[in-house]
């Protein structure tokens, strides 16, 4: 990524996609039940545990991680008119979360503490990893969530009457906060989407290239 990596717009752009999967995996789960590639819902819980990363690279060691948030950004907004309406939906929402958060010097000071002790759950007493996304899922239902109008996920229901499912739909919401957090603080703004929205595809189309690039098998 030696091209990309120094580009502002790679930062940006890898942070919208971590944003943009999170949408997409909750409609995974709400769908179907479950999300396709299991790595894509690790590297999106990691990413709220890891509250001070060094660089963008360090949150994110591996992208192809990350390939389904970039390709449904591009599908959000590249040239393409086969738009997902209700991944648009989730990103939008959680956008409006982050700023409410933002505004909230309490409420984030209270978030801190508790991905702290969610950080200790995991790492230092090795809690079991459905015990982790319940504590996420809480804390997205106590913390953010009332910040402005609740998120309404559509799916089947035998899907999402199961706690479980719950758990980490609400987890995979917080790390879409978390990640819209890091687009603002990386200089991501609501106007980029309409005056930087080139930039923005190409930065994706870049990544994705590389991605491919380095996944070719060796003739």
């Amino acid at each position: 990524m030696n091209k990309a990596t120094h580009d502002v717009w790679f930062e940006r752009v890898v942070a919208l996609a971590a944003l943009v999967q999170s949408a997409a995996a909750v409609k995974q789960v709400a769908r179907f039940g479950s999300v396709r590639d299991q790595s894509t819902t690790n590297s999106l819980l990691d990413s709220v545990l890891n509250q001070s990363p060094g660089s963008i690279s360090e949150l994110y060691p591996n992208l192809a991680d990350l390939r389904l948030g970039l390709e449904s950004l591009l599908q959000q907004i590249g040239a393409t008119r086969d738009k997902d309406v209700e991944v648009t939906r989730y990103v939008v929402g959680i956008l409006a979360l982050e700023r409410r958060l933002s505004r909230s010097p309490q409420a984030l000071d209270t978030l801190g503490q508790r991905l702290q002790h969610i950080h200790r759950q995991r790492h230092d007493f090795q809690f079991a990893e459905d015990t982790i996304i319940a504590s996420m899922g809480g804390t997205y239902s106590d913390l953010i969530s009332p910040l402005g109008q609740p998120l309404k996920i559509n799916g089947k229901q035998e899907h999402l009457q199961q706690a479980a499912n719950q758990h980490l739909i609400r987890a995979l919401l917080l790390a879409g906060v978390r990640n819209a957090v890091l687009w603002r603080q990386l200089g991501g703004k609501r106007r980029h989407f309409i005056f930087s929205r080139q930039r923005m595809v190409r930065a994706a189309q870049l990544i994705l290239r590389e991605l491919r690039e380095h996944s070719e098998p060796l003739s």
